[in-house]
């Protein structure tokens, strides 16, 4: 009969606990460090990819617009444009100059696409420019996720690279939502943030229009007695117009008494929240950089107008996706809203301002 030689296992499992908090205290953060480095240049590599397809996107569609091979080496020197926003020490005017400056940079890209994309149509035009600006996100997203990787790494500060990881999942949905935008962008359907157009496009109907500011039309209707003005970006083109600019034109200019604004817009839904949901409230619905929102919310003030908003609620990945049946739905909720929001704010007679706020690619007038 053979012996088992005794084995003392509580003393084994105690000299390899203390051998595994060893390796943890010296080697520890060296491994967490290869792993946080690895996660950030995989997430890199995938920028990189994201980006080249993105640019890919621009040059076939202007290829298949009018471009030429020649012209479009200038793709890169587009896609890379930046715009220096203006001093604010002194805030005052400070407004005026970043509208200035977003409007050169707008005009800039407009005329590099039209010589780019000769003799295209209009639609096409303003498709090309949406492409070139979601390759040019996508170009500035990588830029800086580099630049941050390639700081933590020259300074040997973990710390950066740790933060740097922790947005990463973040900053990767917003890119891979910008990557899908290029699909529906280019199939020139109308898109999620297009439901404020397409809610003022109900009640124009028929209505005769008029150029009332860049990209932006102004229709006469009426509603339940009520005069109707409504403004929203021309289309079907793939601009938002300029909502600020018409409606101070509206009110200054026109000489028109308002006894109430309401303004249409998508708004991002928490989570939770379904897509498609209504909620009113007060407001300048609008996003952008703030130039707009500022005009609406000054004229509304200086002239005591009521600002009301009316949102639908859109996840991320659906504001430059192609429409979804939800938000079709919800554009008629919210046109109910709005007409509901008219009869209990003003009496027949009464002037009202509709403002429908949003890319408008795809939704006619």
């Amino acid at each position: 009969m053979v012996s088992i030689p005794w084995v003392d296992i509580p003393a084994i499992l105690s000299l390899a606990s203390f051998g595994l908090i060893f390796f943890l205290v010296f080697y520890g953060p060296r491994v967490q460090s290869v792993t946080t480095v690895g996660s950030i240049v995989r997430s890199l590599e995938k920028l990189e990819t994201m980006k080249g397809t993105a640019r890919t996107a621009v040059v076939d569609y202007m290829k298949t617009t009018g471009g030429t091979d020649g012209d479009l080496k200038r793709v890169d020197d587009i896609i890379n444009y930046v715009t220096i926003m203006p001093v604010d020490i002194d805030p005052s005017g400070v407004i005026r100059k970043i509208e200035h400056l977003a409007n050169t940079s707008d005009d800039r890209v407009r005329r590099e696409v039209a010589r780019l994309m000769k003799g295209a149509d209009p639609v096409s035009l303003s498709v090309a420019q949406n492409l070139v600006e979601i390759a040019g996100g996508l170009n500035m997203m990588h830029k800086v996720i580099r630049h941050y990787y390639l700081t933590g790494r020259k300074t040997h500060s973990y710390a950066t690279l740790l933060q740097l990881q922790m947005s990463l999942p973040q900053v990767m949905v917003q890119a891979e939502e910008l990557l899908r935008a290029t699909d529906s962008i280019r199939s020139g359907k109308p898109v999620g943030d297009g439901v404020g157009p397409l809610v003022a496009s109900k009640f124009i109907g028929d209505a005769p229009k008029e150029t009332i500011a860049r990209d932006t039309i102004l229709a006469r209707t009426t509603v339940k007695g009520r005069q109707l003005l409504v403004i929203k970006a021309e289309g079907p083109m793939g601009y938002v117009g300029q909502p600020g600019v018409a409606i101070r034109r509206v009110v200054e200019e026109m000489d028109t008494p308002l006894k109430a604004i309401i303004m249409v817009d998508a708004a991002a839904k928490l989570e939770g929240e379904e897509t498609g949901e209504i909620a009113e409230g007060v407001g300048a619905a609008i996003g952008g950089i703030g130039v707009e929102k500022f005009q609406i919310e000054e004229v509304a003030a200086r002239h005591g107008i009521p600002l009301y908003a009316v949102l639908v609620k859109e996840g991320d990945e659906d504001v430059m996706s192609t429409m979804k049946k939800s938000i079709v739905e919800g554009a008629d909720r919210a046109a109910e809203a709005v007409t509901r929001t008219i009869e209990e704010n003003s009496d027949e007679g009464d002037a009202i301002l509709l403002a429908g706020i949003g890319n408008t690619l795809g939704v006619g007038q």
